[in-house]
């Protein structure tokens, strides 16, 4: 059996780990959308996706090998809390040290603060107020994979998000021991993981100051009632709710306020989004060009787990649906279900509020009519009014996909 540290070797090397078979064992076959994803994605990716397991992980969907980007499957979302093991991976850099909890060091600094310092585990456990609130942590590119045409990027199908009760302090307690200037425009994030060569540029992230001293951007070190899993961000990350998981750095190392925008790849170049085509509310103006805007808040979405596509009824056999919704915080309202192919929509019934931030479950029955197939809709809509698209935004980068959930049955 492999140990971790010989899989992390082979992951900094380019090893193929998937022939071994023995730690990654093969446990679904090849292109299986039940399975593996939506039949819809693109050519290759599902001959290619496979159940793996990494170290401390469940099956999971691999999408790439290096670096590691692994999917929750779909039945792991009936569930309104994903389980650490099932929680979905994402990595930009390979190299990915194991970072020592009794090590972890957090440098605060930057030309905007007055009393830079640097902070350990117990510290941040101790000195600061610890809060715990639940919140969805969804790749910007989640969906990427459904994108038609299909662009460039992780194929994603529905699972590259989980939903987790998330534990630490606020970062603005901790800022605030570092003195802030008034100055202040942004605040930069930088992780323990790192790139096979100098020439990569480090996956760094900022955020506007206004957001990094909001109430819920937490410095975490625990999930669900545990420590951080390796990878999830152990042993503490940034948790920005709301806000999609580019921002939510992992194995955080160094926290830098500063007084003028930060500048590098995944800030100017990846991670944007054309300007005016989505209903944005949270604007990131010191990062915002003519053309674009980096992306922010999570658009509201909804996931249809039961039933399953393909699944039969009979004639006047009940039909429950059930699924989870989300967005940026605002808060789900409803969540609509049709089954005539959007041509009317009944109410569904929202489970118990489990916070803003979270996945809100839903339900809805219904009566199988006349044989035939029967495609079954879900469409969310938040407090502020946004709801789900019948039709994909399309832009370049395959980003916030929320079309209507859609499921197809049969009948007889």
């Amino acid at each position: 059996m492999r140990t971790r540290r010989q899989f992390l070797k082979d992951l900094a090397g380019g090893a193929a780990v998937l022939g071994s078979g023995a730690l990654l064992p093969s446990l679904a076959r090849a292109g299986d959308p039940s399975t593996v994803g939506p039949a819809s994605l693109p050519a290759g990716t599902l001959e290619a996706s496979f159940l793996e397991t990494l170290p401390g992980k469940r099956p999971l969907i691999k999408r790439t090998y290096r670096p590691p980007n692994f999917e929750t499957p779909l039945e792991v979302f009936e569930q309104l809390f994903t389980p650490n093991d099932a929680f979905f991976v994402r990595y930009h850099l390979p190299r990915i040290p194991e970072v020592s909890a009794a090590r972890w060091k957090l440098e605060i600094g930057g030309d905007a603060v007055e009393k830079p310092f640097a902070l350990d585990l117990p510290a941040l456990q101790r000195d600061f107020e610890q809060v715990e609130l639940a919140a969805v942590c969804q790749c910007s590119g989640n969906r990427r994979g459904l994108s038609d045409p299909h662009v460039a990027g992780v194929e994603w199908g529905i699972g590259a998000m989980g939903n987790a009760r998330w534990k630490g302090a606020r970062l603005k307690d901790v800022l605030a021991k570092a003195a802030p200037k008034k100055e202040a425009l942004e605040v930069a994030f930088n992780g323990a993981d790192h790139g096979s060569l100098e020439a990569t540029p480090d996956f760094q992230k900022s955020l506007p100051v206004w957001k990094a001293m909001e109430e819920n951007t937490l410095l975490v070190w625990q999930m669900n009632g545990e420590p951080l899993p390796h990878w999830n961000g152990a042993p503490v990350r940034l948790v920005v709710p709301g806000w999609t998981g580019t921002y939510w750095m992992k194995h955080l190392v160094s926290v830098q306020v500063l007084s003028q925008p930060f500048k590098n790849f995944w800030m100017s170049t990846a991670y944007r989004i054309p300007k005016g085509k989505f209903p944005i509310v949270d604007r990131f103006l010191s990062q915002e060009t003519d053309a674009n805007t980096p992306i922010t808040e999570m658009v509201v979405n909804s996931l249809i787990t039961s039933p399953r596509e393909g699944q039969r009824f009979r004639p006047g056999q009940p039909v429950e649906v059930k699924g989870i919704a989300w967005d940026n915080g605002a808060g789900i309202r409803t969540v609509e279900v049709s089954a005539d192919e959007g041509r009317s929509w009944q109410t569904a019934t929202l489970d118990a509020d489990s916070g803003r931030f979270s996945f809100r479950g839903f339900r809805h029955r219904f009566k199988a009519g006349a044989k035939g197939e029967v495609t079954v809709l879900a469409k969310a809509t938040n407090r502020i009014g946004s709801s789900q698209v019948s039709e994909l935004v399309f832009n370049p980068a395959g980003y916030h996909n929320n079309v209507v959930s859609r499921v197809r049955i049969r009948v007889g």
